[in-house]
């Protein structure tokens, strides 16, 4: 059977999950009106389940009312932190949540946003589905989001090098075009945990989206014309101009409306100081309020 991306992505989504993440996912799903939960980020490689762990639910539609649906439309996700008991422990989790139609157009690269596609070509799960054309949907949008990547990889790329070139040419320009600060050398962590995929992925990637390349002496050289790579250079020129403002703009809906930011803070502190700061009515419902005296207080147990 010929190996497609499509079969690739499916078969890595698949991956089975430890029990506990399946309940949780399950209970998002719930809680938040999801039709499919992908599971990202390092737990999911390592299976440190005393860390936070990191979630995308897909809704049939945009939560809230109208105007917050208009004012905030363009600057998904909605973030919230939960503590969802399992068994004997209590699991957490950092939850983005947006609608599937967005998701499957961000991942196509439609969008000015870079944060989709560049998150989703690297590892994720789907862990639950509310059925098999949810599920579909999910994997052809991830799919698409590693073809998005590897086009950009293309034209940001050398013109020859391993897959591992192309990807940390990539990694960097996101990394600045999102305003996100990385310690050195973070690209290399990232393809380091699994460099047999990333290996494997660009060509496949790269025939799924018609861009002709040759092997030459194990390096891969892309036959991007001209119109081709002047197009993409132009749309990664766009999106790197609006990517810092577009994301300081999330940054500062998400202060306002970062759902359980107070548990989720104080729970960050006492793990990184071990500082316990005690969870309040009145921390809870105005956490921004209530940081500066959070780290007075941190301060001076500290000292």
């Amino acid at each position: 059977m010929t190996t497609t991306l499509q079969t690739v992505v499916a078969q890595e989504m698949s991956v089975a999950v430890p029990q506990e993440i399946d309940s949780v996912a399950r209970v998002l799903a719930k809680r938040l009106g999801g039709v499919a939960v992908l599971f990202y980020g390092s737990v999911l490689r390592t299976g440190a389940l005393g860390d936070i762990l990191d979630f995308y639910v897909l809704t049939p539609r945009s939560r809230g009312s109208l105007l917050r649906r208009v004012a905030l439309g363009n600057l998904w996700p909605d973030v919230s932190y939960h503590e969802i008991p399992v068994g004997e422990r209590t699991i957490r989790a950092k939850v983005a949540t947006m609608p599937l139609a967005t998701f499957e157009r961000a991942a196509t690269g439609a969008l000015l946003d870079t944060t989709i596609w560049i998150r989703f070509a690297q590892p994720s799960a789907l862990v639950w589905s509310h059925g098999p054309v949810d599920r579909q949907r999910t994997l052809s949008a991830v799919a698409e989001a590693v073809k998005t990547a590897s086009r950009f990889a293309a034209a940001l790329g050398p013109r020859r090098g391993q897959p591992d070139d192309f990807w940390k040419a990539l990694l960097r320009e996101t990394y600045r075009a999102e305003f996100r600060v990385e310690p050195p050398g973070r690209e290399t962590q990232i393809l380091g945990h699994a460099p047999e995929r990333y290996n494997r992925l660009l060509p496949l990637a790269w025939q799924a989206s018609g861009i002709a390349f040759d092997t030459v002496e194990a390096s891969l050289v892309p036959a991007l014309g001209f119109d081709e790579c002047r197009r993409l250079v132009q749309a990664w020129l766009t999106r790197s101009a609006a990517g810092k403002l577009l994301n300081v703009a999330r940054l500062v809906k998400a202060a306002f409306t970062f759902d359980g930011a107070a548990r989720y803070g104080l729970w960050k502190i006492e793990r990184h100081t071990g500082v316990h700061v005690a969870l309040t009515p009145w921390r809870e419902r105005h956490p921004l309020l209530a940081a500066p005296g959070v780290l007075w207080q941190v301060h001076v147990a500290g000292r």
